[in-house]
């Protein structure tokens, strides 16, 4: 790109008077979202400073914090040990389509927007038949982004056998302090990022745990953390929609 090319390009201006007027509006909106941007980015600082104090480092069997009333050493054990894999029954391209009732979640889709849908009877009958998560349940992607944690929170929705699982467990394992274990684990073979994650891996896999009560409020404490994360992630998005609304309303 020479001098020249950039020359000859043509532009619509206004007035200085408008164009000072545009430019305040513009560089109040910037402002505006690099405070958003600053406040969200020392949020997540902050959750993950808490996350290394709040769980125990390696080799170590309680947490540098602690919420009052607590006092017992916490346990390395398996996620085998509170139960086992479970993913909903295969749904076969055939009974697809690219519109319908209920989303179908691939693995290319888990955590976005689906592509393809299963009609309402299909749904009620898988559903009523076969493993299928409850309200609260984490759903782990075993392949592409490896170890991708949704939570299930109800909706009418249908996933992908195999490519997407979750832990059938007992009460001994609160979810949403599962949840803050499973979003810090590395998932690695023999040193190096494992391509696909299989039962084993996940059933292998050991985390420090604490009694369930303490499960609980460290679960509910880094819920709370995570929607004000979430809220300021909003509120920046529709931010810079405005932004870029304007931009679009205010030039030729």
């Amino acid at each position: 790109l020479h001098g020249s090319d950039v020359a000859a390009i043509g532009f619509l201006f206004p007035s200085r008077k408008e164009q000072a007027a545009i430019s305040s509006v513009v560089f109040a909106f910037d402002d505006l979202i690099a405070l958003h941007q600053r406040k969200l980015d020392h949020l997540k600082l902050r959750k993950r400073g808490l996350l290394q104090k709040m769980f125990p480092k390696d080799g170590a069997d309680v947490p540098e914090i602690r919420f009052p009333g607590f006092t017992g050493p916490w346990e390395q054990r398996k996620l085998g040990d509170f139960g086992r894999v479970a993913m909903c029954k295969r749904i076969y391209k055939e009974q697809t389509s690219d519109n319908g009732d209920v989303p179908f979640y691939k693995i290319g889709t888990f955590g976005s927007d689906p592509d393809a849908y299963i009609s309402e009877e299909l749904y009620e009958q898988y559903r009523s038949l076969y493993p299928y998560p409850k309200p609260g349940t984490l759903l782990i992607s075993a392949a592409g982004s490896i170890g991708r944690i949704v939570e299930y929170r109800g909706e009418k929705a249908y996933y992908q056998d195999s490519n997407i699982v979750w832990l059938e467990h007992d009460y001994a394992l609160d979810d949403l302090f599962l949840m803050q274990c499973l979003s810090s684990v590395k998932w690695t073979l023999e040193g190096s990022t494992i391509k696909r994650l299989y039962n084993k891996d996940i059933l292998e896999k050991r985390v420090a745990v604490p009694s369930v009560p303490e499960q609980q409020i460290v679960g509910s404490f880094f819920r709370e953390l995570d929607d004000l994360i979430a809220l300021h992630q909003r509120e920046l998005d529709h931010l810079k929609l405005q932004k870029k609304a304007l931009l679009q309303q205010m030039f030729v």
